[in-house]
């Protein structure tokens, strides 16, 4: 090894344990905060509130090491690699570190302590979150690509937490069980939470960009279709959504009083334009109230969404595609079919760019 790589590696390893320190700092602070937040601490909320000032001055010493890096040694390859995603992780460090700061501002506002199914959904959260950071800095200490994608899983699981939570807060508000005040707070520090399990989601990313070079996948969408028969439209608009866009959603179809079969003219008419369609039947909604959740974006065509769902899910995106009418006759399935092409064309662009496969 030349002096120069012999430089090289000593000014990287410094760097790294140096985002290792601040990582613990971080990791102490959302402790921190979670025992105010569990005890009603409010001399430790605040403690922990001004902690976060030599945090942020450590992220920042430790970006200027990391830009002196770059200029000094142009790196490239896996130093490049290295370099570039200690900086997001930086990113995210600061951020995970201002959510252990709401959550302390949140809860010194709260006029009673958290308790009952609160405080046990807040436990199981903070926990699965804490496991996640700490296992996601393991994955990037070690460089263990495995750990990380088992790692990124946590995030599924946090997320449905998340929700479970979100809804036992709407029935406390309608119990009048707590203030409102203390609702909105609550709502936040559980977000809190969440965000944290994205950010240690990035850094599984980080993870295995720096070690593999891989880069983070393109997020496929899971799109649904609603039409009351799940017989035309929405038929139509997930054989141009699967042709398409193919590499960019999973796309599905359903109705409330699904017809027995597609109109052989449709069909037909499908087949010519270059649609598969020897596979597609009309499905029926028969779903529990959680599976809608599956879903990034619904949308109801021709009517609102309420005719299919009570509540849209927390994370869930609902659209109602009202199309021009057309005559009945069989020029309306050209008709429809290029305004569904405008619409599908429209969403999937909007979700993953111009470009999206």
């Amino acid at each position: 090894m030349t002096h120069y790589e012999q430089r090289i590696d000593r000014d990287l390893e410094r760097i790294r344990r140096d985002l290792a320190t601040v990582a613990q700092q971080v990791d102490h602070a959302l402790h921190q905060a979670n025992r105010a937040l569990l005890t009603g601490d409010k001399a430790l909320a605040y403690q922990t509130i001004l902690g976060d000032h030599p945090i942020n001055r450590a992220i920042r010493t430790l970006d200027r090491l990391c830009h002196r890096f770059i200029a000094l040694h142009l790196p490239s390859a896996g130093y490049l690699r290295n370099i570039s995603s200690i900086l997001r992780m930086n990113i995210a460090l600061e951020r995970i570190g201002d959510y252990a700061v709401s959550i302390c501002r949140e809860m010194v506002q709260l006029s009673r302590p958290i308790e009952g199914i609160l405080r046990r959904e807040t436990e199981q959260m903070a926990e699965s979150t804490f496991q996640m950071f700490r296992q996601a800095m393991q994955a990037f200490n070690e460089g263990n690509v495995e750990l990380a994608r088992g790692t990124k899983g946590f995030a599924d699981q946090i997320d449905r937490a998340f929700a479970v939570a979100f809804q036992d807060l709407l029935e406390l508000e309608q119990r009048g069980g707590y203030p409102l005040k203390d609702l909105i707070g609550f709502f936040a520090i559980l977000n809190r939470f969440e965000r944290v399990s994205d950010q240690s989601k990035n850094i599984c990313e980080e993870t295995i960009f720096c070690v593999t070079g891989e880069t983070k996948p393109a997020k496929v969408y899971r799109i649904l279709f609603l039409e009351p028969d799940d017989a035309y439209l929405s038929q139509m608009a997930v054989a141009i959504a699967r042709k398409v866009y193919p590499g960019s959603g999973e796309y599905r179809t359903a109705g409330t009083t699904p017809a027995p079969a597609l109109d052989p003219a449709l069909v037909s008419f499908l087949e010519r334009h270059g649609h598969d369609m020897h596979q597609a039947h009309p499905h029926g909604i028969d779903w529990a109230p959680e599976e809608w959740d599956h879903f990034h974006v619904i949308v109801s065509l021709n009517g609102p969404y309420s005719r299919f769902l009570d509540k849209v899910p927390f994370q869930t995106v609902a659209l109602e595609w009202d199309l021009a009418p057309a005559p009945e006759t069989e020029a309306r399935f050209e008709h429809d079919y290029r305004q569904l092409a405008a619409r599908v064309s429209d969403l999937m662009e909007t979700l993953r760019g111009e470009d999206a496969p």
